[in-house]
């Protein structure tokens, strides 16, 4: 996938097993925020820190693609999809800043749980040396770091004005104010497999797949 813009991309990662509003609302929300022209969804083959998504791959691909296929705002970028190894992040990111090449304004979006978990991360001291990271909120996680040095690191690399984000490529930390939705993949996949519709908690393209489909039922 090859991307030529002037302004800022954002890619976003996750199992999406399924995808839900939890995942779609909040990054909408800070791409207007921040002036992001693009998102790009990557969903995860091989997750090296959780357990296996119920899904098979190109299930949860194609409820990705049902869930933004009226919204141009995304795109998806399958390159995570086709490894049969692990889905590092730095890896994902070296491989699109080379394509992209030195001067793309980049950025990856978490959550404040991955945030202040992020220094387990394999290779988690080269992100910034290849993207800014996007923090969107999360319900129940504190905002600071419990080690001194990684709150130094945090307060070394934050910025609260938007613009720098597109002014230069990468190296930047900035924290969102997004919307607090407690919805989550796993508490969906019960509810589904015990008959609970979850209705308002998935985009309907994908609820009709889930159903077509049988996907997380006993």
């Amino acid at each position: 996938m090859t991307f030529k813009h002037k302004g800022l991309l954002a890619l976003f990662g996750g199992t999406f097993d399924p995808i839900h509003y939890g995942h779609l609302r909040p990054v909408e929300t800070l791409a207007k925020q921040v002036g992001l022209h693009k998102i790009i969804l990557l969903p995860n083959h091989v997750p090296p820190h959780r357990p296996q998504p119920e899904a098979s791959p190109s299930q949860r691909l194609e409820m990705v693609r049902l869930s933004i296929q009226d919204n141009s705002l995304f795109t998806v970028d399958t390159r995570e999809l086709e490894r049969d190894s692990p889905s590092y992040t730095i890896e994902t990111l070296t491989e699109l800043r080379q394509e992209m090449g030195p001067d793309q304004p980049l950025a990856f979006i978490i959550g404040q749980d991955s945030l202040l978990s992020i220094h387990t991360w394999y290779g988690w001291e080269e992100l910034l040396d290849k993207c800014h990271l996007l923090v969107c909120s999360r319900p129940g996680y504190a905002t600071n770091f419990n080690e001194p040095q990684m709150q130094e690191w945090l307060k070394e690399h934050k910025t609260d004005d938007a613009n720098k984000l597109s002014q230069i490529p990468n190296g930047y930390i900035f924290l969102g104010d997004t919307p607090l939705l407690d919805i989550s993949a796993t508490e969906i996949r019960k509810g589904l497999s015990s008959g609970n519709l979850c209705d308002g908690l998935i985009p309907p393209l994908v609820m009709a797949y889930i159903k077509q489909q049988h996907l997380y039922q006993n």
